[in-house]
């Protein structure tokens, strides 16, 4: 069984070692052993662990909800109804979270249109576009 030190696990999910620390004192970190010095030693299990924490924290996952999720882990037969409720409303709120990402990307897609037809304009002496015109359209890169 493979055993990691703070620093190589920090270094490993590109995370201060505080954020790690501050996993621990949540609990959602847990069974973190010390050596006889009072070193932390990350075994497998625990990586395993921080892979799920990071990728729900990308999410927009809180740390109570992660809290809240692991408590149920530790039971999953007993708590597989809230498990999947708690992961469908996230999944709910990450896919509106994305269509929304998605409208803004296409706003400021028409606003680089927009203003770059400004400066072709200027430098051509041309009438200068209008944003009417622009505000319905869709662009791609």
């Amino acid at each position: 069984m493979a055993e990691y030190t703070i620093r190589e696990v920090s270094e490993m999910f590109h995370l201060p070692t505080s954020t790690l620390r501050y996993y621990e004192d949540m609990k959602i970190l847990t069974n973190v052993e010390r050596t006889a010095t009072g070193q932390r030693i990350y075994r497998d299990c625990h990586i395993g662990r921080l892979r799920t924490i990071c990728c729900f924290k990308n999410a927009g996952m809180s740390i109570a909800q992660l809290k809240e999720f692991f408590s149920y882990e530790s039971e999953e037969a007993e708590h597989i109804d809230e498990i999947l409720l708690l992961l469908n409303t996230h999944r709910d709120s990450v896919t509106r979270q994305m269509e929304e990402l998605q409208q803004s990307y296409l706003h400021l897609l028409r606003k680089l249109h927009y203003y770059g037809e400004i400066k072709k304009s200027l430098v051509l002496g041309n009438p200068l576009p209008k944003w009417e015109d622009y505000k319905h359209k869709t662009f791609s890169e």
